[in-house]
């Protein structure tokens, strides 16, 4: 049987817009959306929305939350959350280990949340490179089997987003996925097989990064 991995990048986030939030933010690691970002939520859920998507997985980040449950209300599903997704925790852009928001604090903003879900992978700061490749990565395989044939949608970052795809179809998703805002990347199992089919697509956006950057 065949099975879709869905992996989608968040959407803009409040600090690419305005630089100087970060500066009196009280979770400087852990910015939302911005006013454009949340209308590119809303058409990752309009282009999502014919899809037999069974489960959502979303990285515990703010902006990925919101991302991740607008496509959950209109699939009417709820949102596990899984910090093998999260954020690339990179020394170089974070000066300690990010605070974000616990959560019993997340549900009573999303109550999609499932308050059950227990997460399969950890996040642990620092990292390199390779240690969030590797970190997504597992996460998506793990995923992957574990809901095996139902179609799932994971929710991450830049650098977590095109980790996960490696797990699935190896090195070539380092060189082939473009993980820009609000992106798109699908990947079908075939047999024993992953292909890549989508590699970052954001044909349902109107508004386009210049430049795509996975902070």
């Amino acid at each position: 049987m065949n099975q879709i991995v869905w992996i989608a990048r968040h959407a803009n986030r409040l600090d690419f817009v305005h630089p100087d939030w970060f500066l009196t933010a009280v979770r400087r690691y852990d910015p939302p959306l911005s006013e454009d970002g949340i209308v590119q939520t809303v058409q990752l859920a309009q282009r999502l929305q014919t899809e037999t998507i069974t489960h959502i997985f979303a990285s515990p980040f703010l902006r990925t939350v919101q991302t991740a449950n607008a496509v959950a209300e209109v699939l009417n599903l709820r949102i596990k959350l899984e910090t093998g997704l999260s954020e690339w925790l990179n020394p170089h852009w974070m000066t300690e280990a990010p605070e974000i928001h616990s959560i019993s604090e997340l549900r009573d903003i999303f109550p999609r949340i499932d308050s059950d879900y227990t997460p399969l992978v950890r996040a642990e700061y620092p990292e390199t490179e390779v240690q969030v490749q590797e970190r997504s990565g597992k996460t998506a395989q793990l995923l992957a089997s574990e809901c095996y044939p139902e179609n799932i949608l994971l929710v991450g970052h830049g650098a977590s987003v095109q980790g996960a795809a490696m797990g699935l179809v190896g090195d070539i998703a380092k060189t082939e996925v473009t993980a820009s805002l609000c992106s798109l990347v699908k990947i079908v199992r075939q047999g024993p097989e992953w292909l890549l089919e989508l590699k970052g697509d954001t044909s349902h956006l109107t508004d386009l990064e210049e430049v795509v950057r996975f902070a």
